[in-house]
């Protein structure tokens, strides 16, 4: 009979785990050229290569598409930061990334200075609701998308008055951004908390 030594061994194969999830990241000084220069970009742009781009380094050509994106929404975004946490939060909440959820439960509270009961519901999916007006229709707005719901004539009209269109399409462009960034950590299992090397 085997026992749940011998079995939990079995079960456990370290192929499964890299640096960063189930990624397995190249250290700095043994990175080929073009991720190299990726690699710089980003940290150039970013200040640090966070979560995802850990993982986007591997596609050095995508990376470097998508690193303007991400830097656009930190420095030059229509949205404050407390919207652009509402509409991160609602898209977490939506996919439920480990990693992306334990980092933006903070993020949120700390940097986008919301309610950590409202962080809470966003990522949960319960209702909750903003005293600022543009972050309530932040709010109404991702959430309506998220949930693959027609956008009501009256919410993109109230949309449209306090955002302009340059913010509607804010938040739906950091839907998809951050849809990605959630798909990506998923698709490599970072668990919350992670990591990965240092450098």
């Amino acid at each position: 009979m085997t026992s749940a030594k011998e079995l939990l061994a079995r079960l456990e194969d370290p192929t499964d785990f890299g640096t960063f999830g189930r990624f397995v990241e190249t250290p700095v000084d043994e990175m080929p050229a073009a991720m190299r220069e990726a690699y710089d970009v980003t940290t150039r742009m970013r200040g640090l290569v966070p979560g995802p781009h850990k993982i986007w380094l591997a596609n050095p050509a995508l990376s470097m598409t998508i690193v303007p994106t991400g830097a656009y929404f930190q420095t030059k975004s229509s949205l404050s930061k407390a919207e652009i946490e509402i509409v991160t939060n609602v898209i977490n909440g939506r996919w439920g990334a480990a990693y992306s959820n334990f980092e933006h439960e903070k993020i949120g509270v700390i940097f986008g200075e919301l309610d950590a009961s409202q962080v809470e519901s966003l990522i949960t999916g319960r209702p909750t609701a903003f005293d600022d007006p543009r972050q309530q229709v932040v709010y109404e707005l991702s959430s309506a998308l998220a949930a693959a719901r027609v956008v009501p004539k009256s919410l993109f009209r109230r949309a449209q008055e306090l955002l302009g269109d340059p913010g509607i399409v804010d938040v739906t462009v950091l839907m998809g951004w951050f849809t990605a960034v959630c798909l990506t950590l998923m698709a490599y299992d970072v668990p919350s908390g992670a990591v990965g090397l240092e450098q």
